[in-house]
């Protein structure tokens, strides 16, 4: 992995001190905010379009809205459509700066879980707190990408970057297969010295937080059969003990056998009778049965989230163990399906966390301290930050994602975007 100076790290260990920004810096300070209401209604744009991952149209629309604002800055503008994994498809936008120094992937996604069934389809402000569907998963943050870098420009100092920005359109339900949905975007990892994720921005007790870590999103599916009869036989040594009985015995043993530091696992569906079937749309079943009969089978599908590749391999085998261990007459097997990788915490993030503090120490801002991965999900950064230095939280702030009534801060969009230019023009200023 390319990492930064290890030097830099030294500045997390230090006393926060003002510092004076550069001449420069300061214009970049002064065009964020004399942008602020040109961004906040490229954002009311962007958010009244109706994105959601499944809506390929409109998620090409929010493309076409954002083609010519990168274009504008300089950038060359890719349309990466994605027919073949059932999405609308990606948009890439590249600066070619000066040879040799650090290459920079900004990543963000233009869809968001609000279909256009959904009765949440509006923007809406009040004062500086405004609310819509995506405004902070992760429209917010498209927003303070193209803030930052208006602010470079209008400094000088785009000219100069080596950047590729990121934006995906199946962020929300990543197409399948998932190798081709993101060959894209691991191209551009193997390029870049550093990678910036701009989904929201992790707030702790009023203290805006780092992120230099995010992990995994896995799911996995248990199916059980067992032999059937009279219930009156249930506990004989020849008999089946059922399938429910069996799924009981595995979820409970996962409940009390699996714990560790980092790690979550849920059970989010569980079913058993005779029969009990899975949907086709993994996310309901069938099932019926009668008190004196030995349910035949079962099943139950769940989530798995871990800090590590090498725990996410452990556990997925403890987990394998542990069903394998069947009860009398029970059959059962377990299928894992590793969607999103762990951004695990690196030196090398540390280390750009630590370049992003000297950023506040300058703009006479608090210290983000980092904030604990397991207050965070999974996330487009995870599959680029094994190769190459990382760090998510980028975005704006905002509470509520994911659900009617999501808000922002758009205060934190000021802040957010003058951070991100100072940081990018720092680092592209460096020779790699």
């Amino acid at each position: 992995m390319r990492t930064l100076l290890l030097a830099a790290a030294a500045l997390a260990f230090a006393s926060p001190a003002m510092a004076q920004l550069s001449g420069v810096e300061q214009v970049m300070v002064s065009t964020v905010e004399d942008r602020f209401e040109s961004d906040v209604a490229l954002l009311e744009r962007l958010v009244n379009q109706n994105s959601g991952t499944n809506n390929i149209e409109g998620v090409r629309a929010v493309r076409e809205m954002l083609v010519p604002e990168f274009e504008a800055l300089g950038f060359t503008v890719e349309r990466i459509d994605q027919d073949h994994v059932g999405r609308a498809g990606h948009l890439f936008a590249r600066h070619e700066g000066a040879p040799g120094t650090t290459r920079m992937l900004l990543i963000g996604h233009m869809d968001t879980v609000f279909e256009p069934d959904s009765p949440f389809q509006t923007f809406t402000r009040e004062g500086m707190t405004a609310t819509g569907p995506g405004i902070d998963d992760n429209k917010g943050g498209v927003v303070v990408i193209l803030a930052a870098l208006h602010a470079m420009q209008a400094a000088g100092t785009l000219e100069g970057a080596n950047i590729v920005v990121a934006l995906t359109g199946d962020e929300e339900s990543v197409g399948s297969p998932i190798a081709e949905a993101r060959a894209d975007l691991l191209a551009a990892g193997e390029w870049a010295d550093v990678a910036l994720g701009f989904e929201g921005l992790s707030v702790e007790d009023g203290r805006d937080m780092g992120v230099t870590a995010r992990r995994s999103s896995n799911s996995w599916e248990l199916r059980i059969t067992a032999g059937s009869g009279h219930s009156s036989g249930i506990f004989h040594s020849a008999e089946s003990v059922g399938a429910i009985y069996e799924m009981a015995r595995i979820i409970e043993a996962f409940r009390t056998q699996l714990p560790e530091e980092n790690l979550t696992f849920n059970v989010g569906l569980a079913a058993g009778g005779t029969p009990a079937v899975l949907g086709d749309d993994n996310i309901s079943a069938t099932t019926a049965g009668k008190s004196n009969i030995i349910p035949d089978s079962a099943v139950a599908r769940g989530d798995l989230r871990t800090i590590s590749q090498e725990q996410t391999e452990r556990v997925a085998q403890r987990m394998r163990d542990i069903v394998a261990d069947s009860l009398p007459g029970t059959e059962s097997t377990i299928r894992f399906s590793f969607r999103y990788p762990p951004m695990s915490p690196t030196e090398g993030n540390a280390a750009l966390l630590a370049r992003l503090n000297g950023v506040n120490d300058d703009l006479g801002l608090d210290w983000q301290e980092p904030i604990a991965p397991i207050r965070r999900g999974a996330a487009d950064i995870s599959f680029v930050a094994p190769m190459t230095d990382a760090l998510a939280g980028m975005g704006a702030n905002g509470s509520g994602s994911h659900a009617p009534g999501e808000t922002l801060d758009l205060g934190s969009l000021t802040r957010q975007a003058q951070r991100a230019a100072i940081l990018m023009s720092r680092l592209a200023a460096e020779e790699r």
